[in-house]
């Protein structure tokens, strides 16, 4: 050895003493330095600190190419590679890369077939903690509170009278800038966000902020790769629950969203809303650089490769 301090339990050196206590705590657990806003430890200082910034809003790092703003210098760096193109951690099996490394380690389980995320209630395990906290789903606690109309359950009273209120029709909760109504109160909430422009939830890899915690969840699963929401019947994957349900109509042939104007049938809302334009003759698609209007999103993303010289 070079004399420096060295970790007795998995052999890593350091260059002080100081640093290598540090390190311990990753074997002992211990997370002396807690956030006294939500209660989160961490093993140094500095990690509190950067955590700090969550509760402040402060993203001292700004990228000069686009002016988004990162909470780290490492989420910055990471970040550049976007419009950099590089990709610097590559899968030495089946050669696909990706800008971080934790998603790189992410990736590397579908080939290893390692399942370090464990069901505590029946041993199942999976390669992704969204996965298993997917599954931990189906280990809800007892529901007492029935709904006697749709046979859903509930695991108290207050739930179960919000929940009658999407058979009722009431919608007691109402936006005064739109007059949209909502049955919920957080529900109003989140909808006043779109009238406000804040969007508090942002992502730490590229900046793109969200209205609601859900939707920057699902966001982050474009980053890791991770796709929990699998189909048993043709093993497509998905980053959404709601986009595997849409995907099994495919397999059940439900079309459940029909054309008043001329009978045509879809999987999806969305897909119809589409096909109405053809009807309406809207074209809400507008080219930026000529002013050239659209019916579908993917037909003016073709329109701007002319601008582009592609």
């Amino acid at each position: 050895m070079d004399g420096r301090p060295t970790c007795d339990q998995c052999g890593k050196t350091f260059t002080n003493m100081k640093n290598l206590k540090r390190h311990l705590r990753v074997h002992s657990g211990e997370r002396p330095y807690e956030c006294d806003q939500c209660g989160k430890t961490f093993t140094n200082m500095n990690n509190l600190k950067r955590h700090l910034r969550v509760h402040s809003g402060e993203r001292p790092y700004e990228c000069d190419e686009c002016g988004k703003n990162f909470i780290t210098m490492h989420n910055l760096k990471a970040h550049l590679r976007i419009h950099s193109g590089e990709r610097p951690y590559d899968c030495d099996q089946c050669g696909k890369t990706f800008t971080r490394r934790d998603n790189l380690k992410t990736h590397l389980r579908i080939h290893s077939g390692e399942r370090s995320y464990d069901c505590g209630h029946c041993g199942k395990n999976f390669t992704r903690m969204n996965s298993l906290k997917a599954h931990l789903l189906s280990h809800r606690v007892e529901s007492p509170y029935d709904c006697d109309q749709c046979g859903k359950t509930f695991t108290n009273m207050k739930n179960l009278k919000r929940h009658l209120r999407v058979h009722s029709g009431e919608r007691p909760y109402d936006c005064d800038q739109c007059g949209k109504t909502f049955t919920r109160r957080d529900n109003l909430k989140t909808h006043l966000r779109v009238h406000s422009g804040e969007k508090p939830y942002a992502c730490d890899q590229c900046g793109k902020t969200f209205t609601q915690l859900s939707a920057l969840k699902t966001h982050l699963r474009i980053h890791s790769g991770e796709r929990p929401y699998g189909c048993d019947q043709c093993g497509k994957t998905f980053t959404h629950m709601n986009n595997l349900k849409i995907h099994l109509r495919i397999h059940s042939r439900e079309r459940p969203y029909d054309c008043g104007q001329c009978g045509k049938t879809f999987t999806n809302m969305s897909s119809l809303k589409r096909h109405l334009h053809t009807h309406s003759g809207e074209r809400p698609y507008g080219c930026y650089q000529c002013g050239k209007t659209f019916a579908r999103m993917s037909q003016l993303k073709t329109h701007l490769h002319i601008h582009r010289g592609e």
